[in-house]
């Protein structure tokens, strides 16, 4: 049922504080745990650990086939349960092709902590699937609480397997675990249907909601393909240590996004799926001062970045990683045009636009990998922060453009 209107309702403003609340201590724990993890742990052993959470991440991201991101469109109960019947099966297949991977990984490169790369696909991908069911239900609290115990627990974690001196091992383990327990909780918080007399067939729904694993699919991956060929080309081209700064200068350069992007992406979806397929005008304003709002804070991320980049790097993780904070200046433009566009991906989902969508991830991918490979030839680690941010300026400015001007049918 279409709602009146889509716009910044007292109901979408609460679950947005309540998200953003929840993702804020989320992210304040690996903050503060941030330099006593750099002390733990080698850039070494951080650059191994980017490129295994890298990978597990690109297979983590479809292992439901991209299905879930279906739950907040179904329409009844029936099709509610279909679907996540639907995405488990397609998880327990991606779970044992991911576990065989890693197993070839492990015998391939000597490295025992790949072998965890199936149980790390499985839990990102139930984990997926649990917040899309709890989405769906509205259970915004419980979102707020799973965010925490994710990303507050696996800095936790990590600090404990570094004191242990647990290497890459633990850096890869701890995450594991608090995805799990943040799967748990989503799980026992999200309402249980009741048995559904119409629920359809599997392969009914399969192919009811089958633009979703077709165009989302390709689109989710190969965004998340993106971090692990840029860590290996990063890797085989300046060493482990460099990826490690690498690796670390986005984490902690993405984790406003992440925050932000998590907490508006998951209150807006449900709205302008709401507003039936297609966009409206209403729909369009509301994504037009969600831009604007988003463009500010962005830029004064950049600002900040560019000023202080370099010694709060320093300051907060120690001499040794004065490297990632002076490539945190070079990307502060990708990461300002990154903050914008994060909590805008579920406007092509709600709008049934995601060929439109996939066609230019495509072209995105390709530029930022083009723009990576030519700035680490011709000027190491920095070039390529300053040619990736020079690119996808461009890139994201005709996306935000793009948006804001989007066609409407009344």
């Amino acid at each position: 049922m279409r709602s009146p209107a889509c716009a910044w309702t007292p109901e979408l403003l609460r679950a947005t504080l309540t998200l953003l609340a929840g993702g804020a201590l989320a992210q304040a724990l690996p903050l503060l745990l941030g330099p006593l993890l750099t002390r733990l742990y080698s850039p070494d052993d951080f650059g191994a650990f980017h490129l295994f959470a890298a990978v597990a991440t690109n297979l983590a991201v479809v292992a439901c086939g991209r299905y879930e991101f279906a739950l907040p469109l179904a329409r009844g109960d029936g099709e509610a349960v279909a679907l996540r019947r639907l995405c488990l099966r397609v998880l327990g297949v991606v779970t044992a092709l991911a576990g065989l991977g890693g197993l070839g990984w492990a015998w391939w490169s000597a490295v025992p902590w790949a072998l965890w790369l199936g149980p790390a696909v499985a839990v990102g991908g139930a984990l997926s699937l649990a917040t899309m069911w709890a989405t769906r239900a509205e259970r915004f609290s419980s979102l707020a609480v799973a965010r925490v115990l994710q990303y507050g627990g696996a800095a936790l974690a990590q600090a404990v397997a570094g004191w242990l001196h647990g290497g890459v091992v633990g850096l890869v383990i701890a995450p594991i675990a608090a995805q799990a327990l943040a799967t748990l909780l989503l799980r026992g918080a999200a309402p249980s249907l009741p048995p559904a007399t119409d629920t359809p067939t599997l392969r009914d729904i399969a192919r009811h909601y089958r633009q979703f694993p077709l165009l989302n699919t390709p689109h989710a991956f190969l965004g998340a393909l993106q971090d692990t060929v840029s860590l290996a080309l990063i890797a085989a081209t300046l060493g482990p240590a460099a990826a490690g700064f690498w690796g670390l200068a986005l984490r902690y350069l993405k984790a406003p996004a992440t925050l932000v992007g998590g907490a508006v992406s998951q209150a807006l979806y449900p709205q302008l799926a709401a507003q039936g397929p297609g966009p409206t005008r209403a729909a369009r304003a509301v994504v037009r001062r969600t831009l604007a709002v988003l463009t500010g804070a962005g830029l004064a991320l950049v600002a900040v970045l560019w000023g202080l980049g370099p010694w709060l790097f320093e300051w907060l993780f120690g001499p040794a990683w004065r490297q990632a904070g002076e490539l945190s200046r070079t990307l502060a433009p990708y990461i300002g045009a990154h903050f914008i566009a994060s909590p805008l991906a579920v406007v092509t989902m709600a709008w049934g636009a995601q060929a439109w969508a996939l066609r230019l991830a495509l072209w995105g991918q390709v530029v930022f990998v083009g723009a990576l490979a030519l700035g680490l030839h011709l000027g190491g680690l920095a070039g390529a922060g300053w040619s990736v941010s020079a690119a996808m300026a461009v890139y994201f400015g005709w996306y935000f453009w793009r948006l804001a001007s989007w066609p409407v049918a009344d």
